[in-house]
């Protein structure tokens, strides 16, 4: 069986501030149009969904959700362009890790799965 790979974003301090969980939550604030229904969704709490929107922010240097006016809740978020802008390199970057990993370990590993 091939290993999985989990592709992540470090800040300096080795501390992970983008990965997976990030990735989907915000697909979900897009989805829902809303934090708090987004962190439900994954089974977090809104303020530990809420902290890892911050550190990311603050690693990235730009503001990924902004609040909206309106809908049943009274309000909610939605991604910014920047938001999205990056959410599409990392997915990019993300796939062609897992395809390089594959190709090594089908080299290193001929004939395994």
């Amino acid at each position: 069986m091939k290993p999985a790979l989990r592709v992540m974003l470090c800040d300096d301090a080795g501390e992970r501030f983008f990965g997976e969980g990030p990735c989907r939550l915000l697909h979900l604030i897009e989805e829902t149009g809303s934090l708090r229904s987004a962190a439900a969704q994954m089974g977090l709490s809104y303020s530990k969904a809420l902290r890892l929107v911050q550190h990311a922010e603050k690693e990235l240097g730009f503001a990924l959700t902004c609040k909206t006016i309106g809908g049943r809740g009274g309000g909610g978020s939605t991604l910014t362009a920047e938001a999205r802008q990056f959410l599409e390199r990392y997915e990019a970057y993300r796939d062609a890790c897992v395809q390089t990993s594959r190709e090594l370990y089908s080299a290193f590993f001929p004939g395994q799965r």
